[in-house]
């Protein structure tokens, strides 16, 4: 009995996904409707986020770590220098 329901869920299923038409599914309705009154306007594909700052260059980025770096070493420098022996 087993081996025949499965048959026949096997030919449902082929039957199935050989429908000519297939019906949207629910979220595609409901947003087909929205967009039917109210058309989404056009969206760059990497817009950029509301609320941030223009970003800075790649250069100005590279002298705030250089210089970070540079400051790191001066003041470990001026401790070893001012360490006692």
């Amino acid at each position: 009995m087993g081996q025949q329901d499965d048959e026949e869920r096997e030919f449902d299923l082929k039957w199935a996904d050989g429908a000519a038409h297939k019906e949207p599914s629910a979220r595609a309705r409901m947003l087909a409707a929205r967009w039917k009154e109210n058309p989404p306007g056009p969206v760059p594909f990497r817009g950029e986020a509301e609320g941030v700052g223009p970003r800075r260059s790649s250069w100005i980025s590279a002298v705030i770590v250089l210089g970070g770096v540079a400051a790191v070493i001066l003041l470990l420098g001026w401790a070893d220098f001012r360490a006692p022996f």
